[in-house]
């Protein structure tokens, strides 16, 4: 099976910065808290997938210190986002890694879901098409891969509403793209998509953390 980059879109995990619809249910380091354990187990997941190089596309710079202070494997390869909407960022990821003969996969940090069967799943069906889609039940999407790079489908997109994953597939559908759409998973961005984190996050409204998880809880 042909490798696939797997390129995650992230922001470091600091308070104020990272998950900040969550911040009213959660306080801003509860939010910073759950966004490092996404992260990790993000990464996790894709490491293990074996479908491809992990690269980490991270804002604020990959430069700057905060990203020292996480445990990330030394296998993956740290990049910027650059300036721009979220579109454009993405696009000069699609762009750079397509034109140096890899196919790629985007993803983010908010979905625990995205497992690396899911992964494995999704390089599978990219071997037989130009692209393959993960939906979100938001609207938006949890995965894009792709063999063909065409700006139009990550220009003008109206992002962090319930038409981007309808949008994207239309832009494919207009360019002649074979497309795979994989089954619809879970996001965590607003305090109503809490419900969907694992169960073994999960621990007993009396904790005394401001977070209703910890490392290790019991389901």
């Amino acid at each position: 099976m042909k490798p696939v980059r797997i390129v995650i879109f992230a922001k470091a995990p600091l308070a104020g910065l990272a998950k900040t619809r969550l911040i009213p249910a959660l306080g801003q380091h509860g939010a910073a808290e759950l966004a490092q354990r996404l992260l990790a187990q993000t990464l996790h997941e894709a490491l293990i997938s074996q479908v491809g190089p992990v690269e980490l596309c991270v804002t604020p710079s990959a430069v700057q210190a905060v990203w020292e202070t996480l445990a990330i494997s030394r296998t993956v390869h740290r990049t910027d986002q650059g300036d721009g909407d979220l579109g454009e960022r993405m696009a000069r990821a699609a762009k750079r890694v397509l034109d140096a003969g890899e196919s790629i996969f985007l993803i983010g940090t908010d979905c625990p879901q995205l497992d690396a069967a899911q992964l494995r799943q999704a390089a599978r069906a990219l071997q037989f098409a130009d692209a393959t889609l993960v939906p979100a039940f938001d609207g938006g999407y949890v995965l894009l891969g792709l063999n063909r790079f065409d700006t139009r489908v990550f220009s003008g997109i109206a992002w962090s509403t319930s038409s981007v994953a309808t949008d994207t597939m239309s832009r494919m559908k207009q360019l002649d793209w074979r497309v795979e759409i994989l089954p619809m998973l879970h996001d965590i961005d607003e305090p109503s998509d809490l419900k969907w984190l694992p169960k073994t996050w999960l621990t007993s409204a009396s904790s005394a953390s401001q977070w209703p998880w910890h490392e290790g809880s019991a389901s």
